[in-house]
């Protein structure tokens, strides 16, 4: 580096790891609505991106983030499941594998690549027996069509993937795909954000929601929580078939 500034170095866990994550770093960053650290350096085993500086969450920070989130998605994705430019089909979501393969439809997309794989996972593992993987089958075959345009996701946005600066909220760790708006807005919901009231009210502003989409946060939980059984066992397995069973 020809000059001194603090970076965060990051090993990646598997082949193509370090690739999957620039690549949509460099995708959220094009949309040019919420901070996104810059890469400063990148090959097959190391990442190398700006520190994001320590700070409170505000809420005016808040609102600007709701405001951002929703420009990020309304600049779109070609298609459900499309990737970044530069992107692999074969990527990952945290530890566990993620597949993206575009689709022009998001209700079966969303069940045969978002939540399908993941039961059969837990199922093999021994995590979900015969009758709560057929919750998630009777799931799939009620989820609703759906008229959103593919959105620009984040795709892994826990509260831990967003910092802040005191200033404003910062965006890392992605799992970039196209989907659904709502799936990035449920997950803010499953892991708690600062402010999250003021962050939603901001984004509904900006882009209102669809009618009843309070109702459908347990149908876009369902791809973290199946994410989070596979890679950490029982502990999510009640909480993921409760999230199958609410709509």
């Amino acid at each position: 580096m020809s000059d001194p500034r603090d970076v965060v170095v990051k090993r990646g866990h598997a082949p193509g790891a370090t690739a999957a994550e620039a690549a949509g770093l460099r995708w959220l960053a094009a949309a040019g609505t919420v901070a996104v650290p810059e890469i400063r350096g990148q090959d097959d085993e190391t990442l190398v991106i700006d520190r994001v500086p320590a700070g409170r969450a505000s809420a005016p920070a808040a609102e600007r983030f709701g405001r951002g989130l929703a420009g990020l998605h309304a600049a779109g994705a070609p298609a459900f499941g499309s990737l970044p430019p530069e992107g692999a089909a074969d990527a990952w979501i945290g530890l566990a594998p993620m597949v993206n393969v575009p689709s022009a439809e998001w209700a079966s997309w969303y069940a045969s690549d978002r939540v399908l794989p993941y039961v059969r996972r837990a199922v093999d593992a021994g995590t979900f027996d015969a009758s709560e993987a057929a919750v998630f089958e009777r799931a799939c075959a009620r989820i609703p069509a759906s008229a959103e345009p593919p959105a620009r996701l984040h795709g892994d946005l826990w509260t831990g993937n967003v910092l802040w600066d005191g200033r404003e909220a910062w965006l890392i760790d992605p799992a970039a795909h196209g989907g659904h708006r709502e799936t990035d807005l449920a997950m803010l919901h499953l892991f708690g954000c600062p402010h999250l009231d003021r962050v939603v009210a901001a984004y509904d502003e900006a882009a209102p929601l669809a009618d009843g989409w309070r109702d459908r946060i347990g149908l876009h939980q369902l791809f973290p929580l199946l994410v989070h059984t596979v890679l950490f066992g029982r502990s999510y397995a009640g909480q993921a078939v409760a999230a199958a069973r609410s709509f």
